[in-house]
């Protein structure tokens, strides 16, 4: 049975080329997918059983340096699932897709995201940033449109002109992030995943970051909330809690 459970079908494969396509899905998508994928192949399936019929899949893929790996979203706390690359553990997996100066300013928006407070970095902070490259400067209208191109093929999330990393950046990149940026790195203190937006304890004896989804859900209803490690009150605005699909 063992056996069995282990070997690809018609709609492991096809559940692996919409991820070749598509690079991230959220949970809901994987489960809408999986459904999609074992009813066309006339497969049994059922929800408890998505991470076993994905584990199929990675069983398979493990040679060639490819995974498909779990992670959740700091934007909303949700679960993703992104087709990793294994083989290659820097910005350099991006590069059959990006030329060298372009990928000279996306280590650069990974310099300044890492090292901001609030996660994010600003369109204005991202074009000045372009005219300090070593390979050459880029126009603003160069930028602009490479920014665009990172946010099409999901590396960056944008809001209202502030860029952060979106949730296959942090799955695919985080074996990198952790050890460039080692000194820099903290994890949510709530959910031990690495945290960038998020919010900090102002105790300077304390420092915990608490990724926003994950504050919301502890402090949710709570009249003076307190620091977890520390005890010491949480001045900062407490976000309203995002309903899980």
């Amino acid at each position: 049975m063992l056996n069995m459970s282990r070997q690809m079908g018609d709609s492991h494969r096809r559940f692996l080329q919409a991820m070749m396509a598509n690079g991230v899905t959220d949970e809901q998508g994987a489960m809408a997918l999986y459904r999609h994928c074992c009813t066309t192949h006339s497969s049994q399936h059922s929800p408890a059983r998505l991470n076993d019929f994905i584990d199929t899949i990675n069983s398979k893929l493990q040679p060639l340096f490819l995974q498909i790996r779990k992670g959740t979203s700091e934007d909303n706390g949700r679960q993703y699932y992104a087709l990793v690359n294994m083989a290659e553990t820097d910005v350099t997996r991006m590069s059959s897709d990006y030329a060298d100066v372009e990928l000279e300013l996306f280590r650069r928006v990974l310099d300044l995201i890492v090292g901001s407070e609030s996660g994010s970095v600003s369109s204005n902070d991202i074009l000045n940033s372009a005219d300090s490259l070593t390979m050459k400067k880029l126009k603003k209208s160069e930028t602009e449109k490479l920014l665009s191109r990172l946010v099409h093929d999901k590396w960056l999330d944008e809001k209202r002109g502030e860029y952060t990393l979106s949730t296959r950046c942090i799955i695919e990149m985080e074996p990198y992030i952790r050890t460039m940026y080692e000194d820099q790195v903290k994890d949510c203190h709530i959910c031990h995943n690495v945290a960038f937006q998020c919010q900090i304890c102002e105790n300077p004896t304390c420092g915990i970051k608490i990724h926003n989804p994950c504050v919301a859900r502890i402090f949710n209803g709570r009249a003076e909330p307190r620091c977890p490690a520390c005890d010491d009150f949480w001045p900062h605005e407490i976000p309203e809690v995002v309903a899980r699909r």
